[in-house]
């Protein structure tokens, strides 16, 4: 498969602080990369600095062969479209103000994509079809969904560009064992219907693995293993990696549960 996304010794700073130190790796279309690793590691970093949402200190971010981070004006409006993200948060992540039906119509909007009014709203129907949310619920608040609802929300926004990226940043890691499952399936029949390719990134090797063809595993900045998802899981080498499958939850018996 083509490369998609590749990600060349990158380093990202906060002032002195190097929360990612000369990272390398790379993703095709369709595929899905998981990025391991707990809470600190610098993995969102990474994550943020490949949608140029955050500036990088050295190194390379290349999409579809495009350098991302000299992307400017029209042909980073398009890179938005190209390469979306996922956040842990999904209440903190959507304006409280606006109903959900109008916050991806807006996505829509910004863009230019969609028609008119009604050919937004119709795609907003669409894309909340597609997620498993009740098309009748577009005009409700935030704060009349529950967590998992709410998160299919974010991915309905995600969606609503036609990207070929979507960086999930902890998209599961708030909601309870039997939701995550839920979440994890609706994201691997949309990569299947959509064609995407995830960068998805967690601090369990459970739901990683569940999600994942491959795996880095990220520990102070840098990444100190990488391999398939059966390498990674079934025959850690590095010893943190071993930690991590020392805490691994319950998903397997969730996601088992139809």
């Amino acid at each position: 498969m083509n490369e998609l996304l590749t990600v060349e010794n990158v380093s990202v700073r906060y002032g002195a602080l190097e929360a990612v130190r000369n990272v390398s790796l790379s993703l095709s279309g369709g595929e899905t990369l998981g990025l391991v690793g707990e809470s600190g590691c610098g993995k969102s970093s990474l994550g943020r600095a490949i949608l140029a949402l955050e500036p990088i200190a050295g190194g390379r971010v290349g999409f579809d062969g495009c350098d991302v981070h000299a992307l400017k004006g029209a042909e980073l409006k398009q890179f938005r479209c190209q390469a979306q993200m996922v956040f842990q948060d999904p209440f903190g992540s959507l304006n409280p103000r606006l109903s959900v039906g109008a916050a991806i119509e807006e996505v829509l909007f910004v863009h230019g994509l969609g028609g008119g009014r009604a050919g937004r709203r119709e795609r907003a129907a669409a894309l909340f079809e597609d997620v498993g949310l009740n098309p009748d619920w577009l005009r409700r608040y935030p704060h009349e969904f529950s967590g998992g609802q709410r998160q299919r929300i974010g991915i309905a926004r995600a969606l609503a560009l036609e990207p070929k990226l979507l960086v999930a940043d902890e998209p599961v890691s708030a909601l309870d064992v039997s939701v995550q499952a839920d979440i994890v399936r609706l994201l691997k029949r949309l990569q299947r219907e959509y064609g995407l390719a995830y960068l998805f990134i967690g601090h369990d090797l459970a739901v990683v693995r569940e999600m994942s063809d491959r795996i880095d595993v990220m520990f102070n900045g840098e990444i100190v293993e990488a391999g398939s998802s059966d390498q990674v899981c079934d025959e850690p080498q590095h010893p943190y990696t071993k930690k991590l499958l020392s805490a691994v939850p319950d998903i397997d018996t969730a996601l088992s549960m139809e």
